[in-house]
C-alpha cells in the first residue's frame, strides 16, 4: 500500500465510507494523481458543465473501485472542485487497498 493511499481522509461507518476528492476537469485523462492535504486528487477529462465533470467523476471512481455506479455518490461539493464522496458496500481496508493501486508511483 502505497503511503499516499494511507493519507487519504477515510471514514467508514454504517457500510459506507466517505472521503474528501479534488477534482480536475478538461484533464487530458482521468486518472487519479495522488492525494493532497487528505483528499485524493483526481484528473477528469469532462468539462465541469451540466454536471458532465461529475458523472464522469463517479464512473471513473466505480470503476477505480470495483464498485457499480450507483454505490458512488457525490455527497457534497455538486458545483465546486472539492468534494464528498460515499461509497456504500466497500470496507476501508479494501478501498486503500484498491486507491493504492493507482496511487503507487
Amino acid at each position: 500500500m502505497s503511503e499516499e493511499a494511507t493519507g487519504l481522509a477515510i471514514q467508514e461507518k454504517d457500510g459506507s465510507l466517505t472521503f474528501p476528492v479534488r477534482v480536475v476537469p478538461r484533464a487530458k485523462k482521468n486518472e487519479i494523481v495522488g492525494v493532497e492535504g487528505g483528499a485524493l486528487r483526481v484528473r477528469i477529462t469532462a468539462p465541469p458543465i451540466r454536471g458532465k465533470a461529475n458523472e464522469a467523476l463517479v464512473e471513473f471512481l466505480a470503476q477505480a473501485l470495483g464498485v457499480r455506479k450507483r454505490q458512488v455518490e457525490i455527497v457534497r461539493g455538486q458545483r465546486v472542485r472539492n468534494k464528498t464522496i460515499r461509497v456504500r458496500g466497500l470496507s476501508e481496508k479494501e478501498a486503500r487497498k484498491r486507491f493504492g493501486n493507482f496511487t503507487t508511483s
